[in-house]
């Protein structure tokens, strides 16, 4: 990571205040570098913290408390007096290794609040306020202290009051699945219960909100019961044994996150999230290498393979080459093989203690299949299933990514198909965030990447172990093969943007080009074969898969676009979006001067006005337009697109006819 030397950091004790115990000042203001944002904190005649957030004289939030309640120790939710606060500024950019943008500008100005009780043991907690121009995070510090040592969190008391019964778009905690793996629905506050994050607004006021975390580390991941029909509160998931966190002074919370826009792309587009988290913890990033790839997956999904032994094994040394010579051919750079190792037979999803890591099947032959893709410059994908059973996969880490290691495998996608880690624990309380950050950091240790299904929803950390690649974390393309809900709606990848994605990337694996493939519950993907190159630019993963099986992809011309397609960006732009309807998103090449456009739509044909006033304003770009056929229908016949070239500048204001369920997809390239 590379810090500019820009950056300059200044405290100004005065301004605020140096507040002695009796000062009756128990107002403080702070403003984000554009002055759109504004958080207020203060406290009640009783001692209780509380802030709120306006925008652009809009109120987001409106005085909302805070506090800490503990097990068998008294709450620090009241009776707090000002010691005294500092103000920081920061104005600072960092480089990603990859993401969406190259590079991130880190511009905030800090509050830092420091309580103390007035009675008792006189505690003390610190509340720490980040404004950017995006909105807010803050958190909750505890200093080590005689007074407060090991503790057992019952309960964080942290609002979130809107102002309105706004909208919101929402998925439900536990209720469904453990994985988020849930559509998500719009309703009105009011109509909700307990709600994960992040969790999106469309406000009263025309404001777009998100309330998200950040930095989720050695804690319980957070929710949001609703307490009022305006009001939620932090809801931290619990152990089995129903403490929420266990924890020693010194400690601080994860950043709790706000973030607020004008418009759908102003969350999509904001680097807040990442920002609160820290520099990244590798000092060599150069073995972190984004990629496309192929696998032996979506045939056992469409049931043509079988994950265990048997005469329809997929994970065999004859067709993993099969996979390995299609890659190599078509530029592609990775294949990731399912159901190769030991722990498959049987009913898996009971019992994960049956997996070895290190133990591949007789059909599968691990050594010479890594000498097989090496020679072809292919890389293998490793594939560690655990079935939920945590601690044995602990047990097999460090010889199972020491074997990877050694054989030249520098990825591995990871899986915990159960409702409960250990058949006890939650994915996302303290145990499920503990075992997830041990898995990354070991990872890291041996040069591999992680690719993580049914994980903890992200909150950043891929800027501090930029080995963590990709994550699940929502309904992926496999929906499409065998739910019996029928599939992923045609809405479904118009909200994901705007929600899922703004933890982090989405490992949706898009991609298909066939549509007529039978399947016991009548499952299907319910869009056009454009959309389908489309969602390459709308949805982003460093590790992009094309998910179809490669003889669908053979002869056809729209298979040019996936090959050509990046899967990692230096600029990102929501050009217009509905949540739920429609988005327009362009994003431009990491290393080149290409952008690449992606427009999808739900049910709804459209017609859409795209102005490119994006492109560079001293040249004229070619671009290849991969839209939907005249007679392209997602339900009725998905597969027309026409390609078309057209030549095109900054001033060009392109039409796109978008079909039912359909898409276009664009590579804009700057002539020479």
């Amino acid at each position: 990571m590379k810090n500019s030397r820009y950056t300059f950091y200044f405290i100004l004790l005065l301004s605020f205040g140096l507040l002695s115990c009796n000062s009756t000042n128990k107002t403080y203001q702070i403003e984000s570098p554009n002055h759109n944002n504004i958080l207020t904190f203060s406290l009640t005649e009783k001692g209780e913290p509380q802030y709120n957030l306006s925008h652009n004289g809009k109120t987001v939030i409106k005085p909302s408390f805070l506090g800490i309640e503990f097990e068998d120790v008294k709450a620090m939710t009241s009776g707090f007096e000002v010691l005294n606060v500092e103000k920081n500024t920061v104005n600072t950019n960092w480089e990603q290794p990859w993401g969406e943008f190259k590079t991130i500008t880190d511009n905030h100005n800090e509050l830092i609040v420091h309580l103390k009780e007035t009675k008792g043991n006189n505690r003390l907690v610190n509340l720490v306020f980040r404004v950017f121009n995006d909105g807010l995070g803050f958190r909750y510090a505890f200093p080590k202290q005689d007074n407060l040592n090991k503790v057992k969190i019952s309960n964080e008391i942290t609002e979130f009051t809107f102002p309105f019964d706004n909208d919101v778009w929402w998925i439900p905690v536990h209720a469904e699945n453990s994985y988020y793996e849930s559509f998500y629905r719009k309703t009105p506050i009011s109509k909700t219960d307990t709600i994960n994050t992040p969790a999106t607004f469309e406000t009263k006021d025309s404001l777009f909100v998100a309330i998200h975390e950040a930095n989720l580390t050695d804690f319980a991941s957070m929710t949001l019961l609703k307490t009022n029909n305006n009001q939620y509160e932090s809801n931290l998931v619990p152990w089995a044994d129903g403490v929420k966190v266990y924890a020693e002074t010194p400690f601080s919370t994860p950043w709790r996150t706000i973030i607020v826009g004008d418009t759908p792309g102003d969350l999509v587009t904001s680097t807040l999230m990442l920002n609160l988290n820290e520099p990244s913890k590798i000092d060599d990033v150069s073995w972190i290498e984004p990629s496309k790839y192929i696998g032996i997956w979506w045939g056992m999904h469409l049931e043509k393979y079988t994950w265990g032994q048997g005469e329809k094994h997929g994970a065999t040394t004859e067709n993993t080459k099969h996979y390995i010579d299609f890659a190599a051919k078509n530029g592609l750079d990775g294949v990731l093989v399912e159901g190769w190792n030991v722990g498959w037979d049987g009913d898996w999803t009971a019992d994960g203690t049956a997996f070895s890591f290190t133990q591949s099947y007789p059909d599968f032959d691990l050594e010479e299949i890594s000498k097989y893709a090496a020679k072809n410059n292919v890389r293998l994908i490793g594939h560690h299933e655990t079935a939920g059973a945590s601690k044995h996969y602990e047990n097999q880490l460090e010889d199972a990514f020491a074997l990877y290691n050694k054989l030249g495998v520098n990825a591995v996608k990871t899986g915990y198909v159960n409702k409960f880690l250990d058949k006890k624990e939650w994915h996302d309380g303290q145990y499920g965030v503990r075992h997830y950050r041990k898995v990354i950091e070991t990872a890291a240790k041996y040069h591999i990447m992680i690719d993580n299904h049914e994980p903890v929803k992200g909150t950043g950390l891929q800027r501090t172990y930029p080995n963590l690649m990709t994550q699940e974390g929502g309904r992926g393309q496999e929906y499409n093969a065998w739910s019996a809900d029928g599939g992923n709606t045609p809405e479904h990848t118009t909200v994901m943007p705007f929600t899922r994605m703004l933890s982090g990337p989405f490992d949706f694996t898009p991609g298909n080009f066939n549509f007529d493939y039978k399947t016991p519950n009548n499952a299907m993907v319910q869009t056009t074969l454009a959309k389908q190159l489309a969602l390459y630019v709308v949805i982003f993963s460093p590790l992009q898969m094309a998910s179809d099986l490669p003889e669908n992809y053979e002869g056809k011309p729209e298979f040019e676009f996936i090959k050509e397609v990046p899967s990692i960006w230096s600029d990102t732009k929501v050009l217009d979006s509905k949540i739920g309807d429609y988005t327009t998103i362009v994003r431009k090449d990491w290393d080149g001067d290409n952008w690449y456009l992606g427009s999808i739509t739900n049910k709804e044909p459209r017609n859409l006005k795209v102005d490119l006033s994006f492109l560079n304003a001293n040249k004229k770009y070619t671009a290849i337009i991969y839209a939907d056929g005249d007679v392209a229908n997602y339900k009725l016949n998905p597969y027309p697109v026409n390609i078309s070239k057209q030549t095109v500048d900054n001033q060009t204001v392109l039409d796109l006819k978008l079909a039912a369920g359909g898409g276009t997809a664009i590579k804009f390239t700057p002539i020479m």
